[in-house]
């Protein structure tokens, strides 16, 4: 383990480029999401076009999860980014392009592209990280990623609507296209190394299997490591209600600032995700300033207490707080999701290379199908019970789950 003063060192230089590409990234992603989303309602002409689009691309999530895994463990991983963001902006470039009768019949496929494609490259992207940076410098660097992501996805919200509105559906989704295109434009000529040499590969970790040698690997790969590292499966079982949660919470702001602030809802949700935001800025620096600079790195704990935080704020949200109490929440839950993203990552980053890429792949499925049977069912109980009821229920069952994740942890530590 790295010294203190070495884990707190500066990043690369150029990795603050990776960090700002994959900022843009991102906000394309969030752009082209609410773009084809309303693409999706018009070209339909009704909610179930949306509702379709949502899911298939979801589901391309979930397979993009459960192939990426053997991806970043055969091929480049830099040209793996780059071919995925070139695959998205084709896509988007296909959907502006095509005559308005093929509409429908060529967006229902490339949502499935889509959404796979984002899925391996976020699985290629982490699984590199400790070999760009060090693996003492992991936290640092995931922790401006965070950040940096999470100030571009809520400018990607709060503006495609007036993208779209200024420029069209077509120019909106071509705007989206060019960020991928310059995403990839500075992956594949990034001077940083994206895998360990064999010379120099980490130990096991205690609850990480040893790489097998002569042996092929075997078929199921995700169970192996699911087995061996029970950990990594019980971060994916709460992040997987997590997202479940997160899915509740999103579909059910709309009808909450309906009902809270009938006159201007949209000024509502857009105070909400721009202090979210803030706290998720927090997280950032509370790990690199405070944590990392004492030579703690959030781990386990990190992940089950910042779980808890983000869930418990998300359901106060919802409560009719007065408007000091409903911004402070709001950073609240800013801060537990920043911090919780921060360690989950820091912590499947510990992983052999050669692990860490199935364990990220296992992750990334189970956010997509949280997500995705999350705004299924979520969508259907909003018409029968209140915004707090779906979202207190949505989001108390990760709460409990962290809790016991985090006894199990202590127990386990103590034992060691």
């Amino acid at each position: 383990m790295e010294a203190p003063h070495q884990a707190a060192s500066k990043l690369p230089r150029v990795f603050y480029r990776l960090a700002a590409g994959d900022a843009l990234n991102t906000y394309g992603s969030q752009l082209d999401l609410v773009a084809l989303s309303l693409f999706a309602y018009e070209a339909a002409g009704n909610a179930l076009g949306t509702a379709g689009y949502l899911v298939l691309r979801l589901g391309g999530g979930v397979v993009g999860g459960l192939v990426a895994g053997r991806l970043v463990a055969r091929l480049e991983r830099r040209r793996l980014m780059t071919g995925c963001a070139l695959a998205q902006a084709l896509a988007l470039v296909v959907v502006a392009l095509v005559p308005a009768s093929l509409r429908i019949p060529v967006l229902y496929p490339l949502a499935v592209v889509l959404g796979g494609a984002a899925a391996v490259a976020a699985v290629s992207l982490r699984t590199s990280i400790p070999e760009m940076v060090g693996a003492g410098r992991r936290a640092r660097a995931n922790s401006l990623m965070a950040s940096c992501r999470s100030t571009a996805m809520v400018l990607g919200f709060a503006s495609a609507g007036v993208v779209v509105a200024w420029a069209g559906f077509r120019a909106a989704l071509l705007i989206d296209a060019a960020s991928f295109v310059l995403f990839g434009a500075l992956v594949i000529r990034l001077p940083l190394p994206t895998r360990s040499a064999p010379a120099e590969e980490p130990a096991a970790q205690p609850d990480e299997p040893a790489p097998k040698t002569g042996k092929r690997a075997p078929r199921w790969q995700a169970l192996v490591v699911l087995r061996a590292a029970p950990v990594v499966g019980a971060m994916a079982g709460i992040r997987l209600l997590d997202a479940f949660g997160s899915a509740a919470h999103n579909i059910s702001l709309p009808v909450f600032a309906n009902q809270s602030s009938p006159g201007n809802p949209a000024a509502l949700l857009g105070t909400f995700w721009a202090t979210w935001a803030i706290g998720n800025l927090c997280a950032q620096q509370l790990v690199s300033r405070f944590m990392l600079r004492r030579g703690i790195e959030p781990g386990e704990r990190g992940f089950a207490l910042g779980t808890c935080l983000m869930s418990a704020c998300f359901i106060l949200i919802f409560t009719d707080l007065p408007t000091p109490l409903f911004l402070l929440v709001a950073i609240g839950a800013g801060l537990g999701d920043g911090f919780t993203e921060i360690s989950y990552t820091t912590r499947i980053q510990a992983l052999a290379d050669e692990r860490r890429g199935e364990a990220f792949g296992i992750l990334a499925s189970a956010e997509n199908v949280g997500m995705g049977t999350g705004m299924l069912l979520s969508g259907s109980l909003l018409t029968l019970l209140s915004p707090l009821t779906v979202v207190g229920v949505s989001h108390a069952v990760p709460i409990v789950l962290a809790l016991a994740f985090l006894v199990l942890v202590a127990r386990t530590r103590r034992r060691r």
